[in-house]
């Protein structure tokens, strides 16, 4: 199988260091909409469709009864370059961009959302330092990851706060060049399993300070003293994903290791959803189209009444339904993706996709197990494990009640610029 690294390696001139990309935007007609990959995005798309076709679906349904880590595909996805696609070429990445990435992403979904997540959980992980490191922390964190199929996690949900970031109780305190962190983290992906953790924590101890101000964002290694991960929890579904809570009970942190500056944590955590929510509505996507495709193969399989149930218009509408939402919920991260892609704040459009996209992959899983019918609801097809793994999408990395929030709140804001 060729790997990514070949793809954009081979797509080097000479005479250049870095990778000038080529985006979806630059068709035949540069100055409006395309609709078209350029070649190399279509090559690297067809990698991580092959990959999930021939690595992720054969093993997907035996990762789901076990819950198992599946350490055998991190390693491979590392070793074809699905992963870390984000780092930078001078830490010896491929600095893909974000619509990039989603393209990977929406391809591992469809394959496996609990595998595709343990593998895309760990650039969630990467992000912050992507975005706030300096060339010291991303030499020495981001190069770990090149160099060995390692992988990262993002530390900020607690037991009692999710959505409400502000929330967060985890504490650190300066003691001369260290940081003493003390606190629990809860619902954290790859928690049993990264090597190291973005960690947002509390520094300034007054209550009303301001959010802006009030957080830090620190790396933590697995293997300092004082962290403990908690029980692997199982899940409804996306079982193959390592989700725990963390103990950090006394935990001492180099000033090395602070993101930016005291105080700059909470930007830096609503920065990095603007670059991870277009992949999560990817995801989604990818589940959306997988769950529509094994619908319509049922569909022209399964007869009723002396002909497939396709031909029933009961059944054809549900698809037609469900063909809508997959190509909606599609142009929906590819904006997203290429509004942050192009320098610009896409909070909003971030929002919508993800928002979108969780909405559509749970009502497609839901319309598969329906036209499977009694066969929906048993798990020796594939349908059923769709249904539950789409639930967790409307919930994490900002449930769709923040999502809602989040945009009403850009139109309000919109709205009283348009009227000042």
């Amino acid at each position: 199988m060729s790997s990514l690294r070949q793809v954009i390696n081979s797509n080097l001139k000479p005479n250049f260091k870095t990778f000038v990309r080529t985006f979806a935007s630059e068709g035949k007609y540069p100055n409006g909409y395309s609709f078209e990959l350029n070649e190399t995005q279509r090559e690297y798309q067809d990698i991580a469709r092959k990959f999930a076709r021939e690595e992720i679906i054969p093993k997907a349904a035996e990762y789901d009864r076990t819950g198992a880590f599946p350490w055998d595909l991190v390693k491979k996805a590392h070793e074809v370059g699905v992963i870390n696609t984000h780092i930078p070429q001078a830490y010896g990445g491929m600095a893909m961009g974000v619509f990039d990435g989603c393209l990977v992403a929406e391809e591992l979904a469809y394959g496996c959302t609990g595998i595709a997540t343990a593998l895309e959980a760990t650039g969630l992980g990467q992000t912050p330092v992507l975005i706030a490191g300096n060339d010291a922390q991303k030499k020495k964190y981001l190069g770990r990851l090149i160099e060995e199929p390692l992988l990262a996690a993002y530390c900020v949900t607690e037991p009692g706060a999710g959505s409400d970031v502000n929330g967060v109780k985890t504490r650190a305190e300066k003691k001369g060049d260290e940081w003493i962190l003390n606190g629990q983290k809860m619902w954290i992906t790859n928690g049993g399993v990264a090597n190291w953790y973005f960690v947002l924590a509390r520094t300034n101890p007054d209550p009303k300070a301001p959010a802006s101000k009030a957080f830090t964002g620190f790396i933590v290694e697995r293997d300092f003293p004082g962290v403990t991960p908690g029980r692997k929890e199982m899940n409804m579904g996306q079982r193959a994903s390592d989700t725990r809570g963390i103990t950090f009970e006394d935990v001492r942190v180099p000033k090395e290791n602070v993101l930016v500056a005291e105080g700059a944590g909470f930007k830096i955590a609503m920065e990095t959803f603007d670059k991870t929510r277009p992949p999560v509505a990817a995801a989604a996507t990818g589940l959306a189209q997988r769950a529509f495709d094994e619908a319509l193969k049922y569909s022209l399989e399964r007869k009723a009444f002396g002909v497939p149930i396709v031909a029933h218009q009961a059944v054809a509408f549900i698809l037609a339904d469900m063909a809508i939402g997959v190509n909606t919920a599609r142009l929906s991260w590819q904006r997203s993706a290429w509004e942050v892609d192009q320098g610009r704040r896409n909070t909003y459009e971030a929002s919508i996709a993800k928002a979108y996209a969780a909405d559509v992959a749970n009502k497609c899983a839901t319309d598969a197990v329906q036209i499977f019918g009694g066969n929906g609801f048993n798990s020796d097809y594939p349908v059923e494990k769709l249904m539950r793994d789409a639930k967790i999408y409307q919930i994490y990395e900002g449930t769709a009640q923040i999502q809602r929030h989040i945009i009403s709140r850009e139109l309000i804001d919109r709205a009283k610029k348009q009227l000042i």
